[in-house]
């Protein structure tokens, strides 16, 4: 789970966005009212809870509450109307569309960020400077063979290799687990676990036989007591760094992740919802900055502008192929950047 804490100190101090407004300008703004209720990705709350403080200096009298139940959570009270926005650290699933699609919840998909989950060891471990996929799941899986640094290495120290995570209630696990263990794996059950991020620095910084990871952000934050290594990319063979470049790209993978708001349709018809979320898409980068996210591409931010702005509502990550017995959902496997585009649509009416 994502440190909420501390990015959201740098957000709820007066802020640029925030602009002085004519006399007229202000009694619009005193004017609007009405409330924006958001629940879902702990991940994505610091994006959010950023925008909404923001908002709220400008538009007093609109009341956006901002709820952390993690991405599933947040899609189950969504899929049937229960919220206007839906905060996700992944695309939708088929189940969850079909949900949507049952309920006639129809929706607006846009990505407001990029995160990169960062494998952190201790700065005085000098033997790790890359690690495949594989060595992740022999150190972090229940039947993994790697106990000892010298599991994966025998040049490397005999010494226990000290587990740390998120819990497992963090979209930040969820997403890891699906990378490592997939559907059937399970994690081994001696990891330190912790939902505050703080814990987890302080435990690799103090062993130097520990790992741990958490998303970019919170790595980029505490480059001055932890380091990162590495991951080979699967498909390239290249080990590469977590770095807001490589995430962008994709050439940090398998574990970089777009992070998403999905909008409900009807929710915009109200004036204060759609301010609210032409307000948040407008300066989302900056949001993103602030609590120590990476920026969408230039091309994927003025793709959600244009989605929100037409009203393209459904998602690029679910294709639907008809059978005899009804759609069977399955997930489009492209990045961000090919994904997301009006063509691959598909929507839920």
């Amino acid at each position: 789970m994502k440190n909420i804490l501390q990015p959201l100190a740098m957000v709820l101090a007066p802020t640029a966005l925030v602009l002085a407004l004519t006399p007229a300008a202000s009694a619009q703004a005193e004017a609007l009212r009405g409330k924006v209720v958001v629940d879902g990705s702990s991940t994505v709350y610091p994006i959010t809870e950023a925008a909404a403080a923001a908002f709220r200096k400008e538009f007093p009298n609109v009341n956006v509450t901002v709820a952390v139940s993690g991405t599933g959570g947040g899609f189950k009270r969504f899929a049937i109307g229960e919220t206007d926005i839906s905060d996700a650290s992944r695309p939708i699933k088929g189940k969850e569309f079909k949900k949507c699609a049952e309920n006639g919840v129809s929706f607006i998909e846009l990505p407001v960020a990029l995160d990169g989950l960062s494998i952190v060891l201790n700065p005085n471990n000098d033997w790790v400077k890359q690690l495949t996929v594989d060595q992740l799941k022999a150190i972090y899986l229940e039947d993994g063979k790697a106990r000892k640094w010298s599991d994966l290495n025998p040049e490397w120290p005999n010494e226990t290799i000290k587990v740390y995570s998120p819990g497992t209630d963090s979209g930040t696990f969820d997403y890891f687990k699906e990378v490592v263990a997939g559907k059937t794996g399970s994690f081994r059950p001696d990891m330190s676990v912790s939902e505050d991020d703080n814990v987890l620095v302080t435990g690799v910084s103090g062993d130097k036989y520990a790992i741990g990871y958490f998303g970019a952000s919170y790595y980029f934050e505490n480059k001055d007591k932890i380091r990162a290594a590495a991951i080979v990319n699967p498909k390239t063979g290249k080990a590469v760094m977590p770095t807001p470049e490589n995430v962008i790209s994709g050439a940090y993978a398998p574990l970089s992740r777009p992070l998403f708001i999905y909008v409900n349709e009807k929710s915009l018809r109200r004036p204060a919802m759609r301010k609210f979320v032409e307000f948040y898409m407008e300066n989302a980068g900056t949001f993103a900055k602030k609590v120590q996210y990476v920026p969408m591409s230039p091309k994927v931010a003025e793709t959600a502008k244009s989605f929100l702005k037409k009203r393209r509502t459904g998602t690029v990550f679910v294709m639907a192929e008809m059978h005899e017995g009804g759609p069977v959902y399955s997930k489009r496997e492209q990045p961000l950047d090919k994904a997301y585009q009006e063509a691959n649509l598909l929507d839920t009416k």
